[in-house]
């Protein structure tokens, strides 16, 4: 089960001008990853998936280049199984053996970013792999799993506060969910418009469904702090990455303010960030994106210091379809997991770039039985599809 070859493509997907959506991001008119395919020599495929960008859309030329020309060259000829020592030979760079000798990491300097990114869409596609190699689904891999589906929470509201409510009803009637996710922050301006919209939203739902609100980072500490202040008789769920990642002592100044559990952890790369986010006290839930923070290995750690620490696990999983099957397989076995982020905005990079149907019901998403991470890529799509490699 010796690396073959690995092959990664900047995959840009249109999304039709009816679905598109304005965020802080602006609007949305794609979604894009890199997506990578690993053989081995006995003819074993994994997929896997890394992000650099925020929210669907973004460049994907450098990571794929990194991936394609540094990382694939380095890797080929290895046991694909040995996932965890590839993991930190990457991470490690040049002191990967000395990392080995003296028990500690010794990192390079390009620790984060783009370079634990193209280490995440590896891990995903080993995992895949090594799943397939045993047939056995990756969860099984990780533990077991706690059940064969878990709740999930409809991921969108960008509507205005005239139609917010009736956006994220259409949500619920689509999966029967009894959660949702709306934005808030710089797409609206000053923090009472985004908070008109949340009044808007909770006198049409009621008080039968959790509402989360996620800021993408975009507040400054007093705007978060005015926000929340201004939404605290709306019982939320959550208050999504309030300030940017960067500011974490921004971010426990938030959560100490008032009663609204702070989710944070997109923005966050390798357990080593998520543990300054529970030492700082700076959040309640856990969300790292396993096509950034590390992949399926590291995301693994990281919710085992969720657990440790009396806090909860939900990755975020606005993704393709490598992470966000991840991610299920992840919440399967963590025992900190309590919720599944389902995009609710056009994600063609799920539901189009597989086979398989990807659909919630009741309010739940069933957990993959097939061998490894249990999709099917259509390459013929991804094809059509890809920019480079």
């Amino acid at each position: 089960m010796r690396i073959k070859t690995t092959q990664a493509w900047w995959v840009r997907i249109p999304i039709e001008t009816a679905r598109q959506h304005r965020s802080d991001f602006g609007q949305i008119r794609t979604f894009d990853a890199a997506i990578v395919r690993i053989e081995t020599d006995d003819g074993l495929v994994g997929w896997g998936e890394g992000k650099n960008a925020a929210g669907s859309a973004g460049s994907y030329g450098a990571l794929v280049h990194m991936i394609n020309h540094e990382i694939g060259p380095t890797i080929a000829g290895r046991n694909a199984g040995d996932i965890g020592p590839i993991w930190e030979m990457l991470y490690n760079g040049v002191r990967s053996e000395s990392a080995v000798r003296h028990g500690h990491a010794m990192p390079q300097i390009a620790r984060r970013g783009m370079s634990i990114a193209a280490i995440s869409a590896i891990d995903i596609a080993l995992w895949d792999i090594l799943g397939k190699h045993l047939g056995q689904p990756v969860w099984q891999l990780l533990g077991g799993r706690k059940a064969d589906r878990l709740p999930a929470y409809a991921s969108g509201g960008w509507a205005p506060v005239e139609t917010i409510g009736d956006q994220l009803k259409s949500y619920i009637d689509t999966g029967g969910f009894r959660a949702v996710k709306m934005r808030v922050g710089a797409m609206d301006g000053a923090p009472h418009i985004s908070a008109a919209r949340v009044r808007a939203a909770r006198k049409t739902l009621g008080d039968g469904v959790n509402i989360s609100v996620d800021a993408h980072g975009t507040y400054t500490v007093a705007e978060a702090k005015r926000f929340a202040a201004l939404v605290a008789d709306c019982d939320l769920a959550w208050f999504e990455e309030p300030v940017i990642g960067d500011d974490k002592a921004g971010m426990a100044e938030v959560r100490a303010s008032g009663p609204v559990p702070v989710a944070a952890g997109e923005s966050e790369a390798t357990r080593y960030d998520f543990r300054d986010l529970a030492v700082m006290k700076a959040a309640d839930i856990f969300q790292p994106d396993p096509a950034f923070c590390g992949g399926i290995s590291e995301a693994m750690k990281i919710g085992t210091i969720a657990s440790a620490f009396n806090l909860r696990f939900a990755p975020h999983l606005w993704a393709g379809a490598p992470c966000f099957f991840s991610g299920l397989h992840l919440c399967a076995a963590s025992p900190a997991s309590f919720t599944i982020e389902y995009s609710l905005g056009a994600n063609p990079m799920i539901h189009d770039l597989v086979e398989e149907t990807v659909e919630a019901k009741d309010g739940m998403i069933i957990i993959p039985e097939k061998p490894g991470l249990g999709f099917t890529v259509s390459e013929k799509y991804l094809e059509a599809h890809a920019i480079g490699g």
